[in-house]
């Protein structure tokens, strides 16, 4: 929307998703049950598979396109949920007119892309938000408040080989969830002051398992592995802070806090299981999406958010890159 949107017009915000596959349908879902609910209006769905868009379409009740460059003159927001190749120029479309924009992650291939966003979503004073759902899991959202200066990570990402296209590597593919996650829980103000990564292709030309040793100015270190070559899905992150250790389970939505407790009695240790609501984390990210626009408030995620992420990631590459060229691989 070119003019500012107000808490009144929410009913009447067109929306609209560019990219109906495996993820980009459950973005259509959402925004359908949000229609039926007076948030947004859901209008149309994009992809280039006709058949697909046509099927979608139909199933909630809106118009289909197969050229996202259609959309531009009927909507006020989108989710793209496209290849990473295609995220710069389809955001920065809508971005100049004034469209609000929910990107997947990670928010384009390279920093200039996502400096091109940013400063076409600035320039318009339209909305960009980035799509790192894991902000969203309910064991984060239950284990966020108990976060104290983590000072040690560990953290493993594994999933089975992808049956989908493998337009990027599993550093932007899957590793970037838990770089976003670890530079948002150490404190965005916190640099990284040193990177190690090491990582190899396995069952594609792009590197499918990797590690990662990121350090920070403020002493804290994180261990991360990632695979998209196991034979199950774990998603685990484990942080130490002062008196505190923390577990939190994305997959099976568990977290845990063990702490310290001090009295005048003495010293014990307190085991306990967190509360975590159950909702689904791609709903609330999209709501979170609509309140911003509706309230004219700076995203959840932003898009130096998104960039933040995608340049530790190319850091990371960068490392690996390093080590293979010295492996002669």
């Amino acid at each position: 929307m070119n003019e500012k949107s107000s808490l009144q017009d929410i009913k009447n915000l067109r929306t609209a998703v560019i990219g109906v596959g495996s993820l980009g349908k459950h973005h259509a879902r959402n925004y359908a049950e949000l229609s039926s609910e007076g948030k947004g209006k859901l209008v149309a769905v994009c992809d280039i598979d006709e058949s697909r868009a046509k099927t979608i379409g139909a199933e909630y009740g809106c118009d289909s396109f197969t050229d996202w460059r259609d959309l531009l003159d009927v909507v006020d927001a989108v989710s793209i949920v496209t290849p990473t190749e295609t995220h710069c120029e389809i955001a920065c479309a809508f971005l100049e007119k004034g469209i609000h924009v929910l990107v997947e992650k990670p928010i384009a291939r390279k920093l200039e892309e996502a400096d091109l966003m940013i400063k076409k979503a600035e320039e318009s004073g339209a909305k960009l938000m980035v799509g790192h759902l894991e902000r969203f899991n309910p064991a984060m959202v239950a284990l966020r408040p108990h976060v104290a200066n983590p000072l040690y990570f560990e953290i493993h990402r594994i999933s089975p080989f992808p049956n989908r296209s493998l337009d990027v590597d599993v550093v932007l593919d899957v590793m970037i969830h838990d770089l976003d996650a670890v530079q948002w829980l150490v404190g965005e103000n916190v640099k990284v002051s040193s990177v190690h990564a090491v990582g190899i292709p396995v069952l594609s030309d792009k590197i499918d398992a990797a590690n990662a040793r990121i350090e920070f100015e403020n002493g804290a270190v994180a261990n991360i592995t990632a695979s998209r070559i196991g034979t199950e899905k774990i998603r685990k992150t484990r942080f130490y802070q002062p008196y505190s250790y923390v577990v939190l389970d994305y997959a099976t939505r568990f977290a845990s806090l063990t702490s310290l407790v001090l009295s005048d009695e003495g010293s014990g240790i307190s085991i306990n299981r967190l509360k975590v609501d159950d909702f689904e984390p791609l709903r609330a990210e999209i709501e979170a999406f609509l309140d911003c626009i509706v309230n004219n408030t700076t995203p959840p995620i932003s898009g130096y958010d998104g960039r933040n992420a995608l340049k530790l990631a190319v850091q990371v590459l960068e490392k690996i890159q390093e080590h293979r060229d010295k492996l002669k691989v």
